[in-house]
């Protein structure tokens, strides 16, 4: 993801690092099936579950219901300062379909963007995969494996965001790192991604209220001192009028605290340890208009297969992650993936180191993705250990020009790298997007993971 995120949904919403458990809501995982594959046509179906970010959640007193956090600001009385507030306040449960438009049909998560609820308007949602046990995020080496999925994203205009990513959170949700955290995996907590975000309201078990600022421009959202920084490999960014994969490193393994300069804030983004822009393939971007959109090679317009290869230099999981490789599928037909078509590039159809570096030269952007380990880095954090998240949201910092349009502003979009996708600069904006496109929704199924070519 390219910019940092801030994704809250209700007035009332409040994130849970680590914080008390509440009652008021029982909390129930709606089920989703996965197929674990061994070779082509054998695939068996595992039952899983999903959970929601607790970033979405109600946060109030432990003893009641006095809200913890209200629009984008503490009680100062439940909350005078970190761990005072994981004392007071209780995370609950989630009405899934009701609050938060997020609905299960065995092999099909769907995720819908504005859902007027009983008490409160939502705005996106986030969700994670369980482990077969429901208590703990599954967690994925993808090492010398594929992942494949299929994907209707016709219901996603300019500025939304359809996302299917890894990231590497503690597969507990920090529960045992910081035992000031009681409310754990169950409730969606620990999230952390190469952005560092500061909008996470617990990190370390600790409420994040030191100098917390309300967003000027989202009133559920705002930032603390401390961000949360992991690796994160970008399967899926993506709406109707474009789409990128993208690996994103860091410096450090697991879900880390950062301050200061480590955050890579604002004009030090690359100072800190973590790669914010990552090493994208987005098929506009790399010199080909024609490939994905509606009535394109790939039509958006339609559901198609999204199949993602993860090979190593060996061909085995011993092996370091030398090149993630990406093709489709739709209407029964293997489509290959977009070659590069840029001045100066050799012709590229996966993401290798070479891919990386000739891309950032040629573009002129900075490569801090070679210089925080790069493919190899990658590797290492899946061999860690990843967590799936699907998630649809809209972007307050960037407007999603980054993914759909022409970024950033201040360059041409002529000059090679700035165009991104066919949406006006103008577009994107929260305000218009949650107005005008309240019903869209993303739908992600028939998930499948095996060894390359088990699972299509």
């Amino acid at each position: 993801m390219f910019p940092s995120v801030a994704l809250l949904a209700l007035s009332y919403v409040a994130i849970a690092f680590g914080q008390q458990v509440g009652t008021l809501t029982a909390e129930n995982h709606p089920k989703l099936s996965i197929q674990q594959c061994t070779g082509k046509n054998n695939c068996q179906t595992q039952q899983h579950s999903i959970v929601l970010d607790s970033n979405w959640r109600w946060l109030h007193s432990t003893s009641g219901s006095n809200n913890c956090y209200t629009g984008n600001t503490w009680d100062t009385s439940l909350c005078p300062d970190p761990k005072t507030c994981a004392q007071n306040c209780a995370l609950d449960g989630a009405d899934y379909s009701g609050t938060y438009g997020i609905t299960t049909s065995g092999n099909a998560l769907t995720l819908k963007f504005v859902t007027h609820g009983q008490y409160s308007t939502n705005i996106g949602s986030r969700v994670y995969l369980m482990d077969s046990s429901d208590s703990k995020y599954q967690m994925f080496n993808l090492k010398n494996q594929e992942f494949t999925f299929d994907i209707d994203m016709s219901q996603l205009p300019c500025g939304l965001n359809g996302a299917l990513y890894f990231v590497e959170m503690d597969a507990d949700g920090g529960q045992s790192r910081f035992p000031t955290n009681k409310a754990g995996a169950k409730y969606g907590t620990g999230y952390c991604d190469t952005q560092c975000p500061h909008d996470i309201k617990f990190i370390n078990g600790e409420a994040n209220v030191n100098n917390w600022q309300g967003s000027d421009s989202d009133p559920n959202a705002g930032t603390g001192q401390y961000g949360t920084c992991c690796n994160e490999m970008d399967i899926w960014e993506a709406n109707s009028m474009g789409a990128a994969v993208t690996p994103h490193v860091c410096s450090v393994q697991g879900q880390t605290r950062c301050s200061g300069n480590d955050c890579g804030d604002g004009d030090n983004r690359y100072g800190g340890i973590c790669d914010k822009d990552g090493c994208d393939f987005n098929s506009w971007r790399m010199g080909d208009q024609t490939f994905l959109g509606p009535g394109k090679t790939v039509d958006t317009t339609k559901k198609f297969t999204v199949v993602t290869q993860f090979l190593t230099s060996n061909n085995q999981t011993s092996g370091a992650l030398s090149e993630i490789r990406r093709l489709y599928v739709q209407n029964g037909k293997v489509i290959a993936n977009s070659k590069t078509n840029i001045p100066g590039m050799s012709s590229f159809d996966s993401i290798t180191d070479a891919f990386c570096n000739a891309q950032k030269t040629a573009f002129g952007d900075n490569n801090s993705f070679e210089k925080l380990g790069g493919l190899q880095q990658m590797g290492a954090s899946f061999e860690k250990g990843m967590a799936l998240v699907m998630s649809i949201w809209d972007d307050h910092a960037a407007q999603m020009l980054w993914l759909d349009s022409a970024y950033p502003l201040d360059k041409d979009a002529s000059t090679p790298g700035v165009s991104r996708g066919p949406c006006a600069t103008s577009s994107g904006d929260p305000k218009d997007v949650e107005s005008n496109s309240p019903g869209a929704t993303v739908v992600f199924s028939n998930i499948k993971v095996g060894p390359i070519g088990s699972t299509y």
